[in-house]
């Protein structure tokens, strides 16, 4: 069994099939360029569970997690101006 951190054992929790429809359905991630709705809500979770102060706090802390991106469903950590 594979050791998942506290991050992705939340992550796993949430339905994203559920999450697929409501994007389909409002169609946000019509005109996107690899930044994908996603990304967005792994990206904004991820600020508020390590309390991050900074772009670049949560740039940093997910590119650190890059073994673990594959248990959150995101192939690249975002980069900074990406995020912001």
């Amino acid at each position: 069994m594979t050791n998942l951190n506290l991050f992705s054992q939340i992550i796993s929790k949430l339905d994203r099939s559920s999450f697929k429809n409501f994007v389909r359905e409002k169609e946000t991630d019509k005109h996107q360029k690899g930044y994908s709705s996603w990304i967005q809500l792994i990206s904004m979770l991820f600020c508020q569970f390590a309390k991050s102060q900074s772009v670049r706090d949560i740039s940093n802390g997910l590119r650190s997690a890059t073994g673990n991106l594959n248990h959150l469903s995101i192939r690249k950590a975002p980069s900074k101006s990406t995020i912001s």
